[in-house]
């Protein structure tokens, strides 16, 4: 026999074993004294789950449309890959749409805590934390305050977690009117107290977390990143995330440390590193990876990224492999639009849009950077710069509007470099700067004997700075006439003057000494719009008929 329970927002059935409990919160209803195992027994606290032991197919069901003030925590609870344990609203009256049950932590360190845990499924809830101590955690000294935090205290292999729409806002540490001293925007990753919106810790050196996803959640405004991954190298595994939405977030929008294999797709990212609340970080890209390999970043939107440093629609930090950054959209980050940093190898930017990136000016509103368009820095931390190695970059359409000083910067320490395909359109030439990372380099002459850079097309014949330490071939001059040029989707990037570029790409291949080339092969069969490539590539991100 098997019983049925009804997630009142997702409208369908998940069946669980005869064994399995349901446990029902109501803040308003209920009462901590109550059974918890019916509607009409249901229990009053979040704190009341902490007498239970939870089983696989269990289920925590919290009264939708209502608001629960606390933290719901759970440690050492595994349910199976067959039988979650799901933490979810409900909602009797299904005719009725309610909204998400709702806790708000502005007390509490977390809105939802997990340790040590595997096989979850959290969905349909609201999660706020804004800063607010009182009682008995009024004198609290807490690291940071997280909408969801996910942790490891041992050693073991945990996996399974699934978050599935969830709207999670407000999450800040300090009280409102905090403000922080102007030099903390210019530290790594700040220094102080923040609010974070969700956060995976592999805090243990002997522990393994794997398949994780994130699907149809909401982060937004937050004082540091919406979505954060730590872990040692390789600890952190098989991660999804997939049709999210992340905006006004004081830091990067999503950060990834220590992962491997990861697949990044549908997501909307707006507004990172922004500074509309004193206690807001004020700097951050749409994403970033550091120490993480086999990503497939793609399909995704980013924009109008903040910052007097960094803040590029999605940047590569150093110890990288095989990250592919493919069909996405990049627009208005003040940062740039590619950036891939020292001792990273075989990353690739193929196949996106940018628009009017990299827009920052050094010197101007408290920037230590300038924004770029392209940029290869040998940067890694404190040690001699190194790399990047065998970066690949392709099938790319860029425009820069008119009153934007586009800008690149090539460390001397890149090695292996592939520029091909790519329509740089930009209304003003292109300005050749140093990388002014926190190291910045002194030497330009490249000295790389592995280049490609060939079959690209330019507005102008002088458009590429001749100071620049690698210069290109093959070159196409000329219009490519948008279809909309001052658009901001993919499809005014559309190439009308198709003689200009219809079949002159080069095929890609392999650079000279790179063995590897992608992973996933440098070959697509579609472009960024979908269409098929036929015959020789065209010139740009999309291809024509």
């Amino acid at each position: 026999m098997k019983t049925t329970f009804k997630l009142f927002l997702a409208l369908f059935s998940i069946t669980y074993s005869l064994t399995a409990s349901t446990y029902y919160l109501d803040p308003e209803l209920g009462d901590d004294a109550n059974s918890g195992i019916s509607v009409a027994a249901s229990w009053k606290t979040l704190e009341r789950l902490n007498s239970i032991k939870l089983s696989a197919g269990d289920t925590i069901a919290l009264a939708a449309g209502k608001t629960f003030f606390g933290s719901l925590r759970l440690l050492n609870v595994s349910g199976s890959s067959a039988n979650p344990i799901v933490i979810a609203s409900y909602n009797p009256n299904l005719d009725k749409f309610i909204g998400n049950a709702v806790i708000n932590a502005k007390d509490k360190e977390n809105g939802i805590y997990l340790e040590n845990s595997s096989h979850i499924i959290l969905e349909n809830i609201t999660i706020y934390a804004q800063a607010g101590f009182s009682g008995p955690d009024a004198d609290s000294a807490y690291e940071m305050r997280c909408g969801f935090l996910y942790n490891t205290t041992k050693e073991g292999d945990f996996e399974n977690i699934t978050l599935n729409n969830l709207i999670i806002s407000d999450i800040f540490y300090e009280s409102e009117g905090f403000e922080r001293p102007e030099k903390e925007v210019k530290s790594a990753n700040g220094t102080q107290h923040y609010g974070w919106g969700i956060r995976f810790i592999n805090g243990h050196k002997a522990a393994n977390l794997k398949k994780i996803a994130i699907r149809n959640t909401s982060v937004q405004n937050t004082s540091h990143t919406g979505i954060k991954f730590t872990g040692g190298p390789n600890s952190i595994s098989d991660i999804v995330l997939v049709n999210n939405t992340v905006s006004n977030t004081g830091g990067p929008g999503l950060q990834f440390s220590g992962v491997k294999k990861a697949y990044v797709a549908n997501n909307v990212v707006n507004g990172s590193g922004s500074s509309d609340d004193s206690r807001k970080w004020g700097r951050g890209s749409g994403m970033w990876t550091w120490n993480s390999s086999d990503f497939m970043i793609e399909k995704n939107e980013f924009l109008n990224a903040n910052g007097p440093g960094d803040s590029a629609g999605i940047h590569i930090d150093f110890y990288c492999s095989d990250i592919v950054v493919q069909y996405n959209l990049s627009v208005n980050n003040a940062g740039g639009f590619c950036e891939i940093l020292g001792d990273n190898y075989n990353c690739s930017y193929r196949y996106n849009v940018s628009v009017n990136d990299g827009f920052r000016v050094k010197g101007e509103n408290g920037a230590f950077q300038e924004g770029k368009i392209f940029w290869l820095s040998g940067y890694r931390g404190d040690q001699e710069r190194r790399g990047p190695f065998n970066s690949y970059f392709y099938n790319n359409t860029i425009y820069v509007k008119k009153g934007n000083e586009p800008k690149i910067a090539i460390d001397s320490k890149a090695h292996g470099i592939l520029i091909a395909n790519n329509i740089f359109y930009t209304e003003e030439d292109i300005k050749m700067v140093l990388g002014d990372q926190y190291k910045p380099e002194t030497d330009s002459q490249n000295k790389s004997s592995s280049i490609v850079f060939s079959n690209n097309l330019f507005l102008h014949k002088n458009s590429w700075p001749t100071n620049a330490p690698i210069q290109p071939s093959d070159s196409m001059i000329g219009n490519p006439k948008f279809k909309k040029k001052e658009g901001l989707s993919i499809a005014d990037f559309i190439v009308e003057n198709k003689r200009l570029v219809k079949d002159k790409g080069m095929v890609i291949e392999k650079l000279s000494g790179d063995d590897v080339g992608l992973k996933v092969g440098l070959g697509v069969t579609y472009d960024i719009l979908g269409n098929p490539i036929k015959g020789n590539p065209d010139i740009g991100a999309i291809e024509l008929d």
